[in-house]
């Protein structure tokens, strides 16, 4: 599943697609919108929360989409066609006049209505790192307040904090030197809470970084824990090891850490 900065790297590349551009063509190909005509209206904007994407229109509107495990867009040049083996897959199609086409693949969510309404569907989530306003206090009350949650867990729960990801909260862990099932209630969370919020960032704003946690991009070497199970940690040489899934978690993520960089009793 995408993260957030995937996501927010993701509304970038839309932006300067289509923001200012009016529709000549606007469907959306799922059984609750299948009426809705969006011809005529100007993309004024793309926004995101977290793993939400929002287009936004000249009429007050807004398109919601959500990429989870299937979703992708995908942008083709004026006079270019999308493969006609993936025109089953569109969800969203939005083309401009006289300008590019975005396709939105096996989108998971598609929602559309008043930008007030689309705008209620963020209610239950935390802050979001990548926001210019973000709030480091209300997200490191949020992660006290999961008491014995294991941290990883904590780190999943966009309710808590919006964005990380599985990757994300594999790799905060070790660079805090956190056993993943410690309890949230014991960590610095302040310390954990801004380098989430710096490294995001970075990763989401900085050309050619996107989501290296190591600082080196050959393969098998961009991240430190992550889909390394049974391979050497980097730092110190012990095998990574691996469990099936973070408990509790519906979507069966697995985790990865370092016994001897993230002990079980590490302070």
């Amino acid at each position: 599943m995408p993260e957030g900065d995937s996501v927010y790297r993701l509304a970038r590349r839309l932006r300067a697609a289509l923001d200012g551009r009016t529709l000549r063509i606007g469907r959306l190909n799922v059984p609750a919108h299948a009426t809705v005509d969006l011809a005529g209206r100007v993309i004024t904007g793309h926004r995101t929360h977290g793993k939400h994407l929002f287009t936004d229109f000249d009429d007050g509107t807004a398109l919601h989409t959500h990429l989870k495990m299937t979703g992708s867009w995908t942008v083709t040049r004026p006079g270019r066609r999308l493969p006609a083996r993936l025109t089953p897959d569109v969800r969203v199609h939005l083309s401009c006049t006289d300008g590019p086409t975005a396709y939105g693949l096996t989108l998971p969510v598609v929602d559309y209505g008043s930008r007030s309404d689309m705008n209620r569907l963020l209610a239950h989530l935390g802050p979001d790192p990548l926001h210019d306003d973000f709030d480091a206090a209300l997200a490191t009350s949020n992660v006290r307040a999961q008491g014995g949650v294991p941290i990883i867990s904590a780190l999943l729960d966009q309710r808590v904090i919006a964005g990380p990801g599985n990757l994300w909260a594999n790799e905060l862990c070790f660079l805090r030197g956190l056993h993943p099932q410690r309890p949230a209630d014991s960590v610095d969370a302040p310390a954990l809470v801004a380098l989430l919020h710096r490294a995001m960032t970075h990763s989401a704003t900085v050309d050619g970084v996107h989501q290296i946690t190591t600082g080196d991009r050959r393969k098998g070497r961009q991240h430190w824990v992550a889909g390394r199970a049974g391979k050497p940690c980097l730092r110190c040489g012990t095998i990574i090891a691996v469990t099936a899934e973070v408990p509790g978690d519906p979507a069966r993520r697995r985790t990865w850490w370092c016994p001897s960089c993230q002990p079980a009793a590490s302070g």
